[in-house]
């Protein structure tokens, strides 16, 4: 079990929804530009070179989601929607009645990272519906904790956490 020393600051559960939001709506633009690419590749570049494919604004715009999904991971205390919501939005907040453990959504911000790579890189490799599919399955992730609270990569985590795959082994370092 985990001591409350080793346990970690709660976090405004707020927070995660308000990051969420954002990126829902940038995935969702990426999807609709990634479909675009995938049109006009059917209009005959489906063998399109790398750099044509790289250049792809639905592609550009996920690599941009990827690195601040990155971001999120590597650097949550600085990551940018963190940080506009603890010094814009939660001020004109009341206290939350209650802090969430920062592991999950963390988590759940390296499942968005491990998706949407996949997708660009598959994209890169030529796999026609790589780059939608990818947008789309983040951006209902997103939308999910965004507007109903409920966050897959979290109930991943504690999927996890239960089969003792994370969580308790990495306390322990």
């Amino acid at each position: 079990m985990s001591s409350t020393a080793a346990s970690p600051a709660g976090i405004d559960p707020r927070g995660p929804r308000f990051a969420a939001g954002i990126t829902a709506a940038l995935l969702l633009i990426a999807f609709v530009l990634s479909l675009i690419g995938v049109s006009t590749a059917r209009d005959g570049a489906s063998f399109a070179p790398i750099a044509q494919r790289a250049l792809d604004p639905g592609f550009l715009l996920l690599v941009v989601i990827a690195l601040l999904f990155l971001w999120a991971v590597a650097w949550p205390r600085t990551a940018p929607w963190g940080v506009v919501f603890r010094r814009s939005i939660r001020p004109r907040l009341s206290a939350p009645t209650e802090l969430e453990d920062p592991r999950p959504p963390r988590f759940a911000q390296g499942v968005g990272l491990f998706v949407v790579s996949l997708g660009l890189v598959l994209h890169l490799f030529g796999v026609p519906w790589a780059l939608p599919i990818a947008a789309a399955a983040a951006f209902i992730a997103a939308f999910l904790n965004a507007a109903f609270g409920f966050c897959l990569g979290c109930q991943l985590y504690l999927l996890l956490q239960r089969a003792g795959w994370v969580g308790r082994s990495a306390q322990a370092s």
